[in-house]
C-alpha cells in the first residue's frame, strides 16, 4: 500500500505503481497514520482491529499490512476489491 496521510477522508485512491494508494484522514505524526490506516483496512475488509497488522513501512509511506482472513473466499473477495479499487476506470469511494 502507498499511504498519503493529511488528506480529507479516509479510503482507497487508485493505484501507485502496483500497490493501492490509500489516503489518510490522519496526520502523520505519533502513530497516527499508521493507526488509521489499519482501521480503515480492517472496516474496509470486515476485520477486527486485531487480526490486521502493519509488517512493514511504519515510518515510510510504503506500508505492507497482514490481513488474518478466514476462507480463501474470503482472500478472493479481498483480492477482487483491492483490484477493483485500483482499476483507473472504477470508483474509489
Amino acid at each position: 500500500m502507498h499511504a498519503t496521510p493529511g488528506a480529507r477522508r479516509t479510503g482507497p485512491a487508485g493505484a501507485r505503481g502496483d500497490a493501492l494508494r490509500v489516503r489518510l484522514a490522519a496526520p502523520p505524526v505519533d502513530g497516527k497514520a499508521n493507526a488509521e490506516l489499519i482501521a480503515w483496512a480492517a472496516r474496509a475488509f470486515g476485520l477486527p482491529r486485531a487480526r490486521v497488522e502493519l509488517l512493514h513501512g511504519g515510518g515510510s509511506r510504503q506500508k505492507l499490512l497482514v490481513l488474518r482472513l478466514d476462507s480463501a473466499d474470503a482472500l478472493a473477495r479481498a483480492q477482487a476489491q483491492v483490484s477493483a479499487w485500483m482499476d483507473p476506470s472504477g470508483d474509489h469511494g
